[in-house]
């Protein structure tokens, strides 16, 4: 029998970004589910096969089909419109395979005729440093398809 001993540490993460999108609540909102279920997509442009169940308690995985994928999380809150100040939170190990738990918050803020679509990801566990950096980049990546989806109803 083989044993090694290998000193962990805990990590935090902490992300805030924020975009502003020139489009209205629902189509904002529309855009985020979109984007968090079928439209996903990698920084390349290829498809992420993802599902997003949206009710408390509903899934956000990864299908790779024939019964294969990876789980990402749960909703742990969902306030779609008309509430004044759409709200979806996710909970759960999202991309990192291995001990760490995060929690993911959008927020839509309403402001004339545009909206501020605020993102803000936590997370502690053993969090592979690759990941604490390319993170940043990934959920970047996915606000500005957000508002590119959003702007493009109204073009």
């Amino acid at each position: 029998m083989t044993t090694s001993t290998r000193a962990d540490h805990i990590e935090t993460l902490r992300i805030e970004q924020e975009i502003e999108i020139n489009a209205g609540v629902e189509d904002v909102y529309a855009s985020l589910l979109a984007m968090l279920g079928p439209e996903s997509e990698m920084p390349d442009g290829s498809k992420f096969p993802m599902v997003f169940e949206a009710w408390p308690g509903g899934r956000w995985y990864r299908d790779l089909g024939k019964d294969t994928g990876h789980f990402w999380g749960h909703v742990q809150v969902i306030k779609p419109p008309p509430h004044p100040k759409p709200l979806i939170e996710i909970t759960g190990p999202l991309f990192m395979s291995y001990p760490a738990i995060s929690h993911v918050q959008y927020r839509i803020l309403p402001d004339g005729e545009r909206c501020i679509l605020r993102l803000t990801h936590r997370a502690m566990g053993l969090i592979d440093p690759e990941h604490a950096q390319g993170v940043h980049e990934g959920w970047s990546y996915e606000l500005s398809k957000i508002k590119e989806k959003a702007e493009r109803v109204l073009a």
